[in-house]
């Protein structure tokens, strides 16, 4: 287990297993549905995320190219996981990871949801 996220390559990796157990906690009812140590892992890493995003993309001024990539650097401004962010937008947090990684193109809910917020 990591103890420290000291590249992008690393940050990607994190946020994919991230993500996968937010899929799993989402599609099986809950997060209380997590395995104990699923549980642990998702809470350890989301702390590893928060502490690379706080001193590492913080120190970096971004310029978005995409519309995904300015989604992500205000939830980050914000300091909103992606489950947090999905729950501010009215989704789902499996449809926000789809858009924000580019598996799903952003529709109109997407869109006017990002607007509004």
């Amino acid at each position: 287990m990591l103890n420290k996220i000291k590249t992008a390559k690393e940050f990607k990796a994190v946020n994919q297993t991230i993500e996968a157990l937010i899929g799993k906690a989402t599609k099986m009812g809950g997060f209380h549905t997590l395995e104990k140590n699923e549980a642990l892992m998702l809470s350890s890493l989301s702390k590893l995320v928060e502490d690379y995003e706080d001193n590492i993309l913080g120190l970096m001024p971004m310029k978005p190219k995409t519309l995904q990539q300015a989604v992500e650097i205000k939830r980050m401004g914000l300091k909103l996981t992606q489950a947090k962010l999905a729950k501010t937008l009215g989704m789902g947090a499996p449809k926000l990871s789809q858009i924000l990684s580019g598996k799903r193109e952003p529709d109109v809910v997407f869109l006017k949801a990002v607007h509004k917020n």
